[in-house]
């Protein structure tokens, strides 16, 4: 194992543990909107794939480039679902249209 792969896994484990301490404290009522702007915020992750992606020599890191972008994609236009359903639940919704005498009111 090399230090700097070491190095890579000490920010991982501490990024876990800072996510997990952070995500406990928001309330359960703000859960889906911090996980529609998570996803929505994955774009760079897709960005990031891409790049990889690009760059990639062997035809099976190509194959794998693909698929991490294929899957980052999902991952960020579910989060833009998600934002729009949720953002249509706080819509005001239109008043009924006032009845008239010719609708069989008596």
């Amino acid at each position: 194992m090399t230090a700097h792969l070491l190095t890579e896994l000490t920010v991982f484990i501490l990024a876990v543990f800072v996510g997990l301490e952070v995500i406990s404290k928001v309330p359960t009522t703000l859960h889906t909107p911090l996980m529609s702007a998570t996803n929505a915020i994955h774009g760079i992750v897709l960005v990031g794939a891409i790049l990889v992606a690009g760059v990639a020599d062997a035809p099976f890191n190509a194959i794998v480039g693909f698929i991490l972008v294929l899957l980052a994609s999902l991952n960020v236009f579910g989060g833009y679902t998600v934002t729009e359903r949720m953002l249509q639940m706080f819509r005001p919704r239109a008043p009924a249209a006032p009845k008239s005498d010719a609708d069989g009111a008596r």
